[in-house]
């Protein structure tokens, strides 16, 4: 299936868009942990499901090695939301809420899709309901998620995602890091959203674009 490219503009809307829900999901974070979260602008590329792998690679970094936790969402929107965990950052949150002794991988996994619960059910629902904003379809349907499992623990990023065993064949690749002040801590939310999904995006950011 071929899958036309985002224009600059539809890039730049649903750049805007992903802007605000991820300050949502920040802040959400940021009560959690009682401190500040910073956040980096919205990384967003359409890419053949082919190049997904090196693209998380390039967006994540070379060198590191990773846990991630997935969850995967439907409804309004179809896909799959990834939390990406730099190894460092996973004691930092365990200090940050009080863990003072050393966390068991029991623990640890409960505090990690708990944060990944937190990020992704803020960014994602802060996205759907702008998207439903703009559009002129009166859609009423909304948005689900799985519960979040673990997906990885202790890998190069690229490993991340086997293009076999999706039916896709390109992915709207979505993706923002977290840090925390004063802290080495350090996370990636990653949306991967088939090309049903993608066509649905458009057509709204069309309406959007075209409001002005």
């Amino acid at each position: 299936m071929s899958v036309a490219p985002l224009t600059s503009d539809q890039r730049d809307s649903l750049q805007e868009i992903t802007n605000i829900a991820m300050g949502q999901a920040g802040a959400s974070l940021a009560t959690l942990l009682d401190t500040f979260v910073n956040l980096s602008v919205p990384r967003i590329n359409l890419l053949a499901l082919s190049d997904v792998s090196n693209g998380i690679r390039n967006l994540v970094g070379n060198d590191v090695e990773v846990t991630a936790v997935r969850q995967s969402f439907q409804g309004y929107l179809l896909g799959e939301a990834i939390v990406i965990y730099q190894q460092a950052g996973c004691k930092e949150l365990a200090d940050m809420l009080g863990h003072t002794d050393e966390l068991n991988q029991a623990a640890e996994t409960e505090l990690l899709l708990d944060v990944a619960n937190i990020l992704v059910g803020a960014c994602l629902g802060g996205i759907t309901e702008q998207l439903k904003g703009i559009s002129k379809e009166n859609r009423s349907d909304e948005l689900r998620f799985s519960a979040p499992s673990v997906m990885a623990v202790n890998v190069r990023p690229e490993t991340l995602i086997n293009p076999e065993k999706l039916s896709w064949t390109h992915a709207l690749l979505v993706e923002v890091n977290f840090t925390l002040e004063n802290r080495n801590f350090v996370s990636h939310l990653v949306m991967l959203m088939p090309e049903k999904t993608i066509e649905k995006i458009r057509g709204v950011l069309d309406e959007f674009i075209a409001s002005f």
